[in-house]
């Protein structure tokens, strides 16, 4: 377990569940956020989405009541197109929603009948089903590569807990007999493309999130101390289940710029 710096060079900010909730602002993060930017050189808003494109994401922030300037954001499809580059990948299955797909733009398609030499899973919504993780399956069993913008089991939406991209990958790398490559949280090469971005050293970063495996053992994996907030997702039993063990817990964002005062 990381301690926290006591100048932190950079702070990392989830978003859904640390910043609002459904759209809603938690009470005192905006005016959080601004005291956050002037105890740090940088700041940078990680999300997990892989529902939305990055520009959506950065209107919600926005429409939420949050100062953010585009180059603060930072998402997994980024990542996904630089492994896809990389690897030399030519003809790639997106699985996620047609609303990511701007951000995918630079990575050759094919459809679900076709070879791939990588399938790209992001949220799928309500087009998940037994049939769609079947023709990704025949594509890995192809020799396709699995490609997950994130790993979270799950998800708090307004109806409650929902199943999240991790769950579907998982039931493909069990089928399937392989791992995913995690582009996104809790990934630590997710982690140190965000340091990276916002050029700061893992010891001199916060983390701050309410997902004890993508956020809090992520970014400790990764070198850098988490703040754990007990918003969005945050469920006791599940922080005492993970064996996981944050920076510092507290109540809500409101709390962290007192707290590094």
């Amino acid at each position: 377990m990381a301690a926290l710096p006591e100048k932190p060079e950079a702070i990392l900010l989830d978003v859904e569940g640390v910043l609002y909730i459904q759209g809603d602002p938690i009470e005192g993060a905006s005016e959080a956020l601004g005291r956050l930017r002037e105890m740090a050189d940088g700041i940078r808003l990680v999300t997990n989405t892989s529902s939305i494109s990055r520009k959506e994401v950065i209107q919600r922030v926005r429409n939420a009541g949050f100062e953010v300037e585009e180059d603060e954001v930072l998402t997994p499809a980024a990542m996904a197109v630089r492994y896809c580059r990389e690897k030399g990948f030519s003809k790639v299955n997106l699985m996620v929603a047609r609303s990511l797909r701007e951000d995918l733009e630079e990575i050759d398609v094919v459809g679900t009948d076709q070879k791939a030499d990588a399938i790209v899973l992001g949220d799928l919504g309500p087009m998940f089903s037994s049939e769609t993780l079947s023709h990704a399956f025949r594509q890995m069993m192809d020799g396709a590569e699995l490609i997950a913008l994130q790993h979270n089991r799950y998800w708090k939406r307004e109806d409650g807990l929902v199943l999240d991209v991790g769950a579907f990958s998982a039931a493909l790398e069990y089928a399937a007999e392989t791992e995913a490559v995690v582009v996104g949280k809790p990934s630590i090469d997710f982690y140190r493309m965000a340091l990276a971005d916002v050029g700061a050293a893992a010891d001199r970063t916060i983390m701050v999130g309410d997902d004890i495996e993508g956020d809090i053992g992520g970014a400790q994996n990764a070198g850098i101390a988490a703040v754990q907030v007990r918003t969005g997702k945050y469920q006791p039993e599940k922080v005492a289940e993970s064996g996981i063990e944050p920076s510092v817990t507290i109540d809500s964002i409101a709390d962290l710029p007192g707290f590094l005062e």
